[in-house]
């Protein structure tokens, strides 16, 4: 019997953990099967895991993936968008408006603080005299599915 040696090389299994910065494809939906985002034909979405910089079920969702593993994460409103909060509807005069806008439901509007601070709006109803607004996140109060595969990895420095 004749021995023959393997030479291995060092390898590490590439995972995700936390600070790294990671690139995904992804196709986000609804319970109901309807697509609301999708990185397809588009470049992959890269962000810093830990960072805030999405909501924390995608980030607890992609942790411990590993280098090109598609995977379909199921995210809880409360780990989404949260719950919708009634006290982000209001109601304002359509004079309050700018003249050149005619409100739709489901228009998007930007509100200026003094300070600055922009804050989007949505039309939800229009009646005769008044406009009903939303603040809230489009997919607040909505459970979200992400069909998810990781295409990058890298280390991150964090510096503070």
């Amino acid at each position: 019997m004749q021995r023959v040696f393997f030479k291995f090389k060092n390898h590490m299994m590439n995972q995700v953990k936390e600070n790294n910065t990671i690139k995904v494809n992804y196709t986000g939906k609804l319970s109901d099967g309807q697509v609301f985002d999708s990185s397809e034909g588009k470049e992959p979405l890269e962000f810093t895991l830990g960072q805030g910089q999405i909501i924390p079920g995608f980030e607890k969702g992609v942790m411990d993936m590993k280098l090109n593993e598609k995977k379909t994460i199921t995210i809880a409103k409360e780990e989404a968008y949260g719950e919708i909060n009634d006290d982000l509807k209001q109601e304002v005069q359509k004079t309050e408006l700018p003249e050149d806008i005619t409100p739709k439901v489901g228009m998007g509007l930007i509100s200026k603080t003094p300070d600055g601070k922009e804050t989007n709006l949505r039309v939800i109803e229009v009646k005769a005299e008044t406009v009903v607004i939303d603040g809230n996140h489009p997919l607040a109060g909505e459970a979200l599915i992400f069909d998810v595969e990781v295409v990058g990895i890298k280390d991150t420095e964090i510096t503070k």
